[in-house]
């Protein structure tokens, strides 16, 4: 909360996601949300070069190759797990840590790397942007792996609707299946739904959307108290 406070605060909303979805399919709601809350401790070893704790234009990402970039990044799964084990965490917490991006790769630095390579992809080596893993081998982990993604496709770019609210939570499922990052996990067709359908509710509460408040284009002046109404309290036989 202190060194890392925009990796606290999401932690806190991909608790929330997962420990809901939980519930909805019978998971163990409370290992969940406990494992969410520890999943990106890592993130406190280098926590300015991560997006959601960096003041807007300092980006020290921006001064490294991508390969550099993305080292640090991948970095944070093993950080996690090397605190966890020092301050003696469960196995199962840690677990959490090194599974919640299982194998799929840092999409942002390796797309830098192919524009760097003129948009040759056969001049980049993808594995040095692969997550180290495993998958995840949990009902448990595989939520938070999911709801992972939707916070951080919702956070990034706000639904303007429940419609698109819906698109980015199943491009996230989609994603997550197609890169066999469930292949590992008990989940089962009507898990996926209910899940889908718990963080729909969830994100829907937690970015509903605000009436925006008019501007006075003459704002009143400041009140003066000695012209108010004397309102004078009256007797009442309850105390």
């Amino acid at each position: 909360m202190q060194s890392s406070p925009g990796t606290y605060q999401h932690s806190l909303q991909v608790a929330n996601l997962a420990e809901q979805a939980a519930e909805a399919i019978g998971a163990d709601p409370l290992l969940t949300r406990v494992g969410s809350i520890y999943h990106d401790a890592g993130k406190a070893v280098n926590p300015t070069f991560f997006v959601e704790n960096q003041v807007t234009g300092m980006n020290p990402h921006d001064s490294l190759d991508p390969f550099s970039s993305a080292e640090i990044i991948l970095r944070h799964v093993t950080d996690g797990a090397e605190l966890g084990r020092k301050f003696r965490l469960p196995r199962r917490l840690i677990d959490f840590m090194l599974e919640h991006h299982g194998t799929l790769i840092t999409r942002y630095q390796y797309a830098r790397a192919v524009l760097a390579s003129n948009g040759d992809e056969s001049k980049v080596d993808i594995e040095l942007f692969r997550y180290p893993g495993p998958r995840p081998k949990s009902r448990e982990t595989a939520l938070l792996m999911l709801a992972d993604n939707c916070e951080a496709r919702v956070r990034a770019n706000p639904p303007k609707d429940e419609k698109a609210l819906r698109q980015m939570i199943d491009q996230a499922f989609e994603y997550v299946q197609q890169q066999h990052q469930l292949d590992d996990t008990r989940l089962s067709i009507k898990d996926l739904h209910l899940a889908s359908e718990s963080f729909f509710h969830t994100l829907q509460n937690m970015y509903h959307p605000r009436i925006p408040y008019p501007e006075y284009k003459n704002p009143p002046s400041s009140i003066n108290v000695d012209t108010l109404p004397i309102l004078e309290a009256k007797e009442t036989d309850e105390k």
